[in-house]
């Protein structure tokens, strides 16, 4: 192999690692402008005219190159996000959590304990034992060392037991994940904005389901003053409205979605940061108080997670506000369904919640 040396063009590194971040900048905005590719080159423009970004930065050019890698995309109503950029929104928010984790496996995960799983055949081979299932044992393996034993004892062909070879299997399973996402008044409260890496990670995590655990199923469902499923490919341009929480309508669809998912694994991750401060009637009518912990809220939705647990539906909860008032009754929650909490803020959300999913999933089974 040969290889060819030429001049490091220092400029030329550069502009390749200027147009990477800025790349990044502009799927981060987006993320805050809920996929309006306009505002966020608006944004773009603003931060170079405040001199945040560099003069000699040419926007049009990138929004040029954009259109021509079909990332955004002309329409009557403006400019939008193709099916590639919502992939590439994903794939960098990947990226960008999961870099300090390792990714093990692709389809099933392994476990280290029997379950209610499938097996999967290993190279490795080894003698038969007693209690081994015959739909483990390599016949063809097992015909070759009869006849090499016969050829060596000189012996007429038979097969014994001391022949067989079975094939090393372990036992793996495949999940059901609904990620339940706040999208309550309170997620952009007090100048927080708490929506933004939530979604970012929402990204990251279906990406990884879609691309490293395929035989897996992620739904992902917003809550606000209802709930509501929504696609993979939707999730840039959700946003916080003017809402309250409805966790016990997000939980319900959480488990309605799940109750029509053949796996024997079931979870939902819930990602909010706020009290539940509303419930829908019989009638239809939202009961709504923000003040407190309303106990008829909080007793509906605890009666959720009481249903979900008998369902054999595990909630992770992932509290991104250190109120130690609302952190009890996450944790009243949690006792209930015997799920898990964490309590963390918004720029280590990511760590925690693949962290969660690997780890679970690799070590436990109901």
């Amino acid at each position: 192999m040969r290889y060819r040396y030429s001049e490091w063009d220092e400029e030329f590194i550069r502009r390749l690692l200027a147009a990477r971040d800025l790349r990044r900048l502009f799927n981060y905005i987006l993320l805050q402008t809920n996929g309006d590719v306009d505002e966020a080159l608006r944004w773009l423009k603003y931060l170079q005219e405040q001199r945040i970004l560099p003069d000699d930065l040419d926007l049009d050019d990138f929004a040029r190159k954009l259109r021509e890698d079909r990332i955004i995309q002309k329409t009557t109503e403006g400019l939008s996000l193709t099916p590639k950029g919502e992939k590439q929104i994903r794939q960098e928010s990947l990226e960008r959590i999961f870099s300090s984790l390792k990714a093990e496996g692709r389809g099933n995960h392994p476990i280290p304990r029997e379950g209610g799983g499938t097996t999967e055949p290993l190279p490795e081979r080894r003698p038969y034992a007693f209690g081994d299932g015959t739909a483990d044992i390599d016949f063809n393996l097992s015909f070759t060392n009869a006849m090499r034993r016969a050829q060596a004892d000189q012996s007429e062909w038979s097969l014994s037991e001391q022949d067989l070879s079975v094939r090393e299997t372990e036992s793996t399973t495949s999940g059901a994940t609904v990620l339940l996402l706040d999208v309550s008044h309170s997620m952009i409260l007090y100048g927080e904005d708490r929506i933004t890496p939530a979604k970012q990670v929402a990204m990251a995590f279906a990406e990884m389901i879609l691309t490293r655990y395929p035989k897996d199923s992620l739904d992902v469902v917003a809550f606000g003053d209802d709930a509501v499923e929504i696609a993979v490919g939707d999730l840039p341009y959700v946003g916080a409205g003017p809402y309250h929480t409805n966790t016990q309508a997000g939980l319900r669809m959480a488990r309605q979605i799940l109750m029509r998912r053949r796996h024997h694994n079931k979870q939902i991750f819930m990602i909010t940061d706020g009290k539940p401060s509303v419930v829908r009637r019989a009638n239809g009518m939202l009961y709504k108080n923000p003040v407190g912990l309303d106990p008829v809220i909080v007793n509906r939705t605890l009666d959720e997670a009481v249903i979900c647990r008998k369902k054999r539906i595990t909630i992770t909860t992932f509290m991104v506000t250190s109120d130690p008032y609302l952190q009890r009754f996450v944790q009243r929650l949690t006792a209930l369904n015997h799920g898990r909490a964490y309590f963390t803020p918004p720029d280590r959300l990511g760590g925690y919640i693949f962290w969660d999913f690997l780890n679970n999933r690799r070590k436990r089974l109901r």
